[in-house]
């Protein structure tokens, strides 16, 4: 049976790493990076791009676990102390340290890429991922939108952190595309999914500033071929107030 790390010899072993308890690390952190670059240039895919590959992680210093989310798979490794730095290890030996710079959790993968995370502000009983796409609804989609044309025109839209929206004609569910298979399908596109009733179809959308514009998608690709989703009549556009 796997046995709690003992906080004492974790902080003996960390006792390089100035005033951070090893319980310091507990906790949801969240890529505040990616979302902040998401919501000044608009452009989704590429703020993920460039401010990923990892979104979320949870770690449990007593129980020795961590894990995390790349928005669409999560890793579930086995946190330790290792020569002054907390190290997570994962199935197939990648390896991540973590260690802490005042508020923010600073990792680096085995080829050297660095990223800062920091305390998701209300994690709850989140899933992994969970807290990160909250954030990152609440800021890019938050507040109350306008239909300026489309059907529905006048109507006001609001697309909640929890994946509701209210307003547009149709859907009240929505889910933005963060990664994997529907990243890979909208190319340099972003996209998201509309539905009501477990029912739905992913949808092509550009943000600039307080103006989006949902279009249709439309798949290019050949029948034996993965499809691949560009723009097609334009749907609505919608304006925040």
């Amino acid at each position: 049976m796997r046995q709690a790390l003992p906080l004492a010899l974790a902080a003996l072993l960390l006792s390089g790493c100035a005033s951070h308890k090893p319980e310091d690390f507990n906790g949801t952190w969240i890529n505040q990076n990616a979302i902040k670059a998401a919501t000044k240039s608009g452009n989704l895919r590429q703020a993920l791009n460039e401010h990923g590959p990892v979104f979320e992680w949870k770690l449990d210093v007593a129980n020795q676990q961590a894990s995390f989310s790349n928005g669409f798979e999560a890793a579930d490794g086995q946190l330790s102390a290792n020569d002054k730095q907390w190290l997570a290890t994962f199935q197939g030996g990648q390896t991540e340290q973590l260690a802490l710079d005042g508020n923010e959790l600073k990792t680096t993968d085995s080829s050297g890429v660095e990223q800062t995370f920091v305390r998701a502000k209300q994690p709850g009983n989140a899933p992994l991922g969970g807290s990160f796409e909250k954030a990152l609804y609440q800021a890019y989609l938050g507040g109350e939108w306008k239909i300026v044309e489309g059907q529905g025109t006048g109507s006001k839209v609001q697309f909640a952190d929890n994946g509701s929206v209210t307003g547009l004609p149709g859907p009240d569910r929505y889910a933005l595309c963060l990664a994997g298979d529907c990243a890979s399908m909208g190319g340099s596109n972003d996209s998201l999914w509309l539905e009501r009733n477990q029912r739905g179809a992913p949808f092509i959308f550009k943000r600039e500033g307080d103006t989006l514009e949902i279009f249709q998608a439309v798949n290019r690709a050949k029948p034996d071929e993965m499809p691949q989703l560009a723009a097609g009549n334009r749907q609505w556009v919608l304006e925040r107030d």
